[in-house]
C-alpha cells in the first residue's frame, strides 16, 4: 500500500470487535486472561496478546502497526516521548564502559540526555560531522555500540549523509539509528537507505497539533541476523536474559529490537503511552502526508522571502538551490520537499529578539511541527544548557531564529514576518 493509505488504514481490521469505524481506546490498565494458562502462556510469549498497559495496549499496537508500515519496518514500539524514544534506543544496546557516537549537529535535548544525562550512567558520546561523515571511521572501537544521527536537523536544518554513515556503520558492525522526526515518513524512510533503527517525537509533525506527547521507536526486517553476526559487540541480544526466564531475543521470530526494549526497559523503567494519547495519534497520522506537502510548500515561499529581505545575513533551508544541502535534499527526500523548519541569522541578537517579539501570527514556542506557526530563539531556549564552544560546534549562534512554519496562508505569514523585520 501507498503511504497515504496505511496512514488511514494500517494495523487496523475494522471488521473485528464492534466494527468500529475508528479504533477504540483501550482506555484500561490491565486486561482480563481466559485462565491461569492462558496468563502463564501471554508472559511465556506462547501467546502474543495485552497484559498490561506498561507493557502493551491494544490501541498503542494499532499505531505502532501503522508507524511501523509508514517507515517500512519490522516492528515498533511506543513509548511517552521524543526522549525517551531516544533514551531506550540507546541503553537497547549500550552499558557502562561503551560509548555512541553522535551527530555534531542534533536537537538540544538530545545533546544534553547523550552527553550529560547518559554519561552518568557509564555510557560516553564521541561527536561526528554527520554533513560528511569524514571523521566518523576514526571514533569506532570495539566498544561503539550505535552511531546516532537526525535525518534533518533542528535547528540548522542540516542533511545528514545518510549513505556514508551507512557503509560505514555496515563495514564496522555497529548500529544506526537515525532520528526522522522532521523529515518524517512521509519524505524520507531512513530504513530504505540502510539505517537500523529509526525514533520519532511523535509530539512534532505525527501529532501535527501540540496536543499530545509521544515518541516511537522501529526498526528495520533482520535485526535478528545482525545481532548473530556481530554478538561479541551486541551479546545482550544472542545469551540468555536472566530478567526474563533465560530468553534469547535472537531465538524469537519476533523484531528484536523493539521487543527487547518493550521487556527488559519499558517493564522496568515504565516511560509509556498513555491510550488516549495513541488514539490521538491515529487520528492525526491520517493527514500526515497532506500536511507535510503543505508545511514544505509554504517553508519554501517563507524561505525566499527571507533570502531576499535585507535585513536576513543567511537562510538555512534545504529547498533552496542556494542551500548547500540542496543536493541531499533533492536526493533522499520526496519530491526535494524539505519539511516546515527553517532558521536565519538576524544581523544582530537584539534584532532576533526583536523580530520575536514583534511578530503576531508566530507564536513564541519551542515545539515544532505544529499546525500553528512557531518561532523561537534556540541558544536561549531549546539549546540553552549548550556552552558558546557547544553551540558554536552545533551551527547556533546568538543570531539564529528558527521558525516552524504552519498551515496558514503564506501571504499573511511573510506579511507578519515583513513587519516584524521592519
Amino acid at each position: 500500500m501507498q503511504k497515504e493509505t496505511i496512514a488511514v488504514h494500517g494495523g487496523y481490521n475494522k471488521k473485528e470487535g464492534y466494527g468500529s469505524m475508528s479504533v477504540p481506546i483501550a482506555q484500561t490498565t490491565a486486561y482480563a486472561f481466559r485462565d491461569a494458562e492462558h496468563a502463564a502462556n501471554l508472559f511465556a510469549l506462547k501467546e502474543l496478546g495485552p497484559i498490561y498497559t506498561r507493557l502493551n495496549n491494544p490501541t498503542t499496537d494499532v499505531l505502532e502497526q501503522r508507524l511501523a508500515q509508514l517507515e517500512g519496518g519490522a516492528g515498533a514500539l511506543c513509548v511517552s516521548s521524543g526522549q525517551s524514544a531516544i533514551f531506550y534506543a540507546i541503553i537497547n544496546v549500550a552499558e557502562a564502559g561503551d560509548n555512541i557516537i553522535i551527530s555534531d549537529k542534533l536537537y538540544g535535548g538530545a545533546v544534553t540526555l547523550l552527553t550529560h544525562t547518559i554519561k552518568r550512567l557509564g555510557i560516553t558520546a564521541k561527536i561526528f560531522k554527520s554533513e560528511d561523515a569524514s571523521d566518523l571511521e576514526d571514533l569506532i572501537d570495539e566498544k561503539t555500540k550505535a552511531i546516532f544521527f537526525e535525518s534533518l536537523s533542528n535547528p540548522q536544518i542540516a542533511i545528514a549523509d545518510v549513505e556514508s554513515i551507512v557503509d560505514i556503520a555496515k563495514r564496522n558492525g555497529i548500529l544506526t539509528i537515525c532520528d526522522n522526526t522532521v523529515a518524517t515518513a512521509a519524505l524520507f524512510n531512513p530504513i530504505s537507505w540502510g539505517v537500523d533503527v529509526v525514533v520519532h517525537s511523535t509530539s512534532k509533525y505525527i501529532n501535527g497539533q501540540g496536543t499530545t506527547i509521544g515518541g516511537v521507536i522501529i526498526e528495520r526486517d533482520g535485526l535478528a541476523d545482525f545481532f548473530k553476526a556481530n554478538a561479541e559487540r551486541y551479546y545482550h541480544f544472542t545469551e540468555p536474559d536472566a530478567s526474563y526466564h533465560g530468553l534469547v531475543y535472537t531465538d524469537i521470530p519476533l523484531p528484536n529490537f523493539t521487543l527487547r526494549a518493550r521487556l527488559a526497559l519499558l517493564r522496568d523503567i515504565g516511560a509509556v503511552q498513555s491510550p488516549h494519547n495513541s488514539w490521538l495519534l491515529l487520528q492525526t497520522v491520517e493527514t500526515l502526508a497532506l500536511r507535510v506537502e503543505k508545511h514544505s510548500d509554504n517553508t519554501l515561499e517563507i524561505a525566499k522571502f527571507l533570502e531576499s529581505h535585507p535585513k536576513i545575513k543567511s537562510v538555512n533551508y534545504p529547498g533552496l538551490e542556494s542551500n548547500k544541502y540542496y543536493a541531499k535534499a533533492q536526493k533522499y527526500f520526496k519530491d526535494g520537499k524539505a519539511s516546515g523548519l527553517i532558521s536565519f541569522e538576524a544581523e544582530s541578537f537584539e534584532d532576533a529578539k526583536a523580530v520575536i517579539d514583534s511578530a503576531k501570527l508566530f507564536s513564541v514556542v519551542v515545539n515544532i511541527g505544529d499546525s500553528k506557526s512557531l518561532i523561537v530563539h534556540p541558544a536561549s531556549t531549546t539549546h540553552s544548557q549548550m556552552n558558546e564552544e557547544e553551540l558554536a560546534g552545533a551551527g547556533i549562534n546568538s543570531t539564529t531564529v528558527r521558525l516552524s512554519i504552519g498551515l496558514e496562508n503564506p501571504i499573511d505569514l511573510i506579511e507578519d514576518l515583513e513587519q516584524a523585520l521592519n
